[in-house]
């Protein structure tokens, strides 16, 4: 069948997008990408841009020369030499990319987060199809050997601290009977209990997702997360709100009389709900009562991640079920975040010494010279 010609000037180039395509495909992307996903790649490029045009005098243009990038992970990764560690970056741009708030604190910057800009920049580079500096061999040996370095150092990343069981009752006695500490306490609990939510899936999620199940509790449909961003429809992807969870999330609900939209809420004076929480305001929420409770330890709302996985470790939870309750895709991950305490270890120790004891038994018998 052969179809109408179209009037002239309707109809598309094949090769090339036109420039309303291009934004619907620019649009597309953004959505699809995590918020916090974008903010850490605009971050970054707002580093680039800075320290380029510091380093360098003129404004950063693509492609990056790989010598620029090269001398990027000098400026910023520590290397052992006589005078102890030393980086490359001058003390007058460290100075002024902190007063522009483009940097943090003065010093070198952490080894993910050298890393985790040169894959950012790569990134951009790829989307533009320019020659890519951050393939060079140059700078992917520097970069492998500069992991190594650190590795030989003992200078692993630093992770916070599990928010494990009875630091986590500590931190829920902390939640009052106001409408702020029922909704933090049903946060707390929604967070940890379903396998250690991230931030960003405490913040979205909604009652469109909630389903009531018997005896009171419910089940959480988990459509997108890190793991699975193209929502497939998984087993996994189903968490259940149980016990202590399920009941301090229906009172929440019911307090605050939410029935549509987003779960947890901002609570303005007087008791009015505002907008949803942003993955910032979860972490504020996890920061604030750890602090209330006086538990030890360096928290962060990723502690309520590390914390159930740790405390199923514990339990002697089955990996598969600890994985399908987090998330996780990899058990090398899962096994990565779990913080073995010393009475853990020590169980064990004391397992396989126990197992030992009759054959040492046995030994003493047949060596006993009487």
């Amino acid at each position: 069948m052969r179809l109408p010609t179209l009037r002239s000037g309707t109809t598309l180039q094949p090769q090339e997008l036109c420039a309303a395509s291009q934004r619907a495909v620019d649009e597309l992307m953004r959505e699809g990408q995590s918020q916090n996903t974008l903010a850490s790649y605009r971050a970054a490029l707002r580093y680039w841009a800075g320290w380029f045009s510091l380093r360098y005098g003129v404004d950063i243009t693509l492609p990056v020369p790989a010598a620029a990038v090269l001398q990027f992970i000098v400026d910023h990764a520590q290397r052992s030499g006589d005078r102890g560690l030393l980086h490359e970056l001058p003390a007058a741009i460290d100075h002024l990319l902190v007063e522009s708030g483009i940097k943090g604190q003065h010093g070198p910057l952490s080894l993910n987060t050298v890393v985790h800009r040169i894959a950012v920049l790569s990134k951009a580079h790829q989307l533009r199809e320019v020659k890519n500096p951050c393939q060079d061999p140059k700078v992917r040996e520097l970069l492998s050997l500069t992991r190594r370095a650190y590795a030989k150092r003992g200078a692993l990343p630093q992770k916070k601290d599990a928010l494990t069981l009875e630091p986590l009752q500590a931190v829920l006695a902390t939640c009052d009977d106001s409408l702020r500490g029922k909704r933090d306490r049903a946060l707390l609990l929604f967070a940890w209990s379903t396998g250690g939510r991230r931030r960003s899936e405490v913040a979205s999620a909604d009652m469109a997702f909630l389903k009531s199940a018997p005896q009171g509790e419910f089940v959480y449909q988990l459509c997108h997360s890190k793991t699975n961003q193209s929502g497939q429809d998984r087993p996994e992807n189903y968490k259940p709100v149980v016990g202590d969870a399920a009941q301090a999330l229906r009172e929440w609900l019911d307090a605050a009389q939410i029935r549509e939209g987003r779960i947890f809420r901002e609570v303005r004076r007087g008791n009015h709900l505002g907008d949803s929480l942003s993955g910032d305001a979860v972490a504020d929420i996890v920061r604030k009562h750890c602090s209330a409770a006086g538990v030890a330890g360096d928290f962060s709302a990723h502690s309520l991640r590390s914390g159930f996985i740790t405390a199923a470790g514990q339990n002697g939870a089955p990996l598969a079920e600890t994985m399908a309750l987090s998330g996780h895709r990899s058990a090398q991950t899962v096994l990565g975040y779990t913080r073995v305490a010393a009475n853990t270890q020590g169980t064990l120790a004391r397992k396989i010494l126990n197992s030992s004891a009759p054959l040492r038994k046995q030994a003493a018998v047949l060596t006993d010279p009487e």
